[in-house]
């Protein structure tokens, strides 16, 4: 590292911020041994705040379909070869009880703008699952909603909410998305989140089409501004029927720098190690957490829909990647020293 990059990171470390040129820089100049630095340091932030530990969250996907056309996922609208699904209330309610026999404490439903799920549906079963498991956290990642609709679910019981803005920078945003959506619609919905209290996720596809080092770079001061109590970051991988198709997936390596980086400016935010980044590495799990990641969420969802919320080619769900095989994965995080354990795992402020 050159005297002016490790001015940059000590920058860094001391006031968790730099400006936006500053993060281009340091992205541009990122090498091996950069990343192996990084990742040390906000390891050793993770276990400061959270201690040797990694929370569990077990994920249910309630449907893939979705009203919108997004230019990279997998159950975009415009998909007609998608094999299209929607839970029950009570085929979700069996899967947060075979959950919660696992030891889950968080549970994550997650799914495709399905306006099948109106607030009535959704509420009614928020309430249910609150009065059957008081003791766990529900977190819903169901896209953008009215201000009027987040109210209600926080009011029946939704304690988190994620919803990943997939680019800081308006352009790009419109690069990756149909016209029919707005950047401005979904920061003024992360914002509204925010404002009614609950614990909220953002988050961005490293590398995914048009990306540059400068758009990176708005996304980290984004996340330092915003200040998110949780941030989904993975790489952008193709699927094989939107019209990125033939793009390069992100890599592992970008994707664990950018962990590093997330985890030293907001040393309390939880941050995944995401599916995403277990599907284009074996050991995925494992070195987004060894660079800074503190949560991983295998799947709950019914065996026999799994395969059907594919976002992008070769998406994980079996193996550790199942809910079912919580061994496998308590066995693989305590091989580099850590402990998954059983809580809600609430953000520390």
């Amino acid at each position: 590292m050159t005297h002016k990059q490790k001015q940059l990171i000590q920058k860094l470390i001391d006031t968790r911020s730099l400006t936006t040129e500053e993060y281009t820089q340091l992205i541009q100049a990122q090498d091996t041994k950069m990343r192996a630095y990084l990742a040390g340091i906000a390891r050793k932030i993770a276990d400061q705040v959270y201690g040797k530990t990694v929370f569990i969250r077990g994920l249910i996907e309630i449907s893939n379909i979705c009203k919108n056309d997004c230019l990279y996922c997998g159950i975009r609208a415009g998909n007609k070869d998608c094999m299209r699904y929607r839970l029950t209330p009570d085929e979700i309610l069996t899967c947060i009880h075979e959950g919660y026999r696992l030891g889950f404490r968080t549970f994550v439903m997650q799914g495709g703008e399905d306006a099948w799920f109106t607030d009535a549906i959704l509420c009614d079963l928020l309430k249910t699952i609150k009065k059957q498991y008081p003791d766990c956290a529900v977190t819903l990642s169901l896209g953008e909603r009215g201000e009027e609709s987040y109210r209600n679910l926080r009011m029946a019981g939704a304690d988190r909410y994620l919803l990943r803005h997939e680019t800081a920078d308006k352009p790009h945003y419109q690069q990756l998305h149909p016209k029919e959506m707005s950047f401005d619609t979904r920061m003024d919905c992360l914002q509204s989140l925010k404002q009614l209290g609950y614990q909220v996720g953002c988050g961005f596809m490293v590398q995914s089409p048009y990306q540059t080092a400068e758009h990176i770079a708005k996304d980290l001061k984004f996340i330092e501004t915003f200040q998110p109590d949780m941030c989904g970051i993975g790489p952008f991988i193709p699927h094989k029927d939107t019209p990125f198709y033939n793009q390069m997936a992100g890599t592992l390596e970008m994707t664990c720098f950018l962990l590093s980086i997330v985890r030293i400016i907001h040393p309390y935010v939880l941050l995944p190690a995401t599916t995403a980044l277990g599907s284009i590495d074996a050991q995925g799990r494992e070195k987004g957490v060894l660079s800074g990641a503190n949560v991983v969420m295998p799947n709950l969802s019914p065996a026999n829909v799994r395969d059907k919320y594919m976002l992008y080619n070769n998406k994980l769900s079996s193996g550790p990647e199942a809910a079912q095989n919580l061994q496998e994965l308590k066995q693989r995080m305590a091989a580099i020293g850590y402990e998954v354990v059983v809580a809600r795992g609430d953000v520390k402020r």
